[in-house]
């Protein structure tokens, strides 16, 4: 199906752009998961306040360098997207729960994550087209919609 889709190649700028935007939450990630699996004694306190025990923190981040990893391949890096969205959301959800107002953060490093991967991959801009297509770019004429 993604195939036959046909999108223009990224220009220069995007493809930095997407890096760039990329990059950000990559590196915040992997910061975060050296920090778990150090477990310095402030993650663990943070882990209480958070309500998980403190000897969740090394399999936490090893499920969080593992699907940073699955993003920084191109090959897989839509299901590492999605992986990280799931994790994000889960990182979202439990600083709502406690009422927490940092819960900002995961978010917004979860929509860097997909514009990261939107800016530089063309089979995601051919899934998710942000532009509307004309009937002279996609159809004939006399085709219906």
């Amino acid at each position: 199906m993604l195939s036959n889709a046909q999108t223009a190649p990224a220009s220069k700028w995007m493809l930095w752009g997407g890096y760039i935007a990329s990059a950000i939450p990559v590196l915040m990630l992997l910061f975060s998961a050296v920090l778990k699996l150090a477990k310095p004694a402030f993650l663990v306190e943070e882990f209480e306040r958070l309500g998980y025990t403190g000897n969740l923190a090394v399999g936490i981040g090893i499920l969080e360098i593992g699907c940073t990893v699955v993003y920084l391949i191109p090959r897989t890096s839509i299901l590492g997207a999605i992986l990280l969205a799931g994790y994000l959301g889960g990182a979202t959800a439990t600083h709502v729960r406690i009422g927490d107002p940092s819960f900002f953060m995961p978010v917004i490093l979860g929509v860097l994550v997909w514009l990261g991967l939107y800016l530089r991959d063309n089979r995601l801009r051919a899934l998710l087209p942000l532009k509307e297509r004309t009937i002279g770019q996609d159809a004939s004429p006399g085709k219906e919609f």
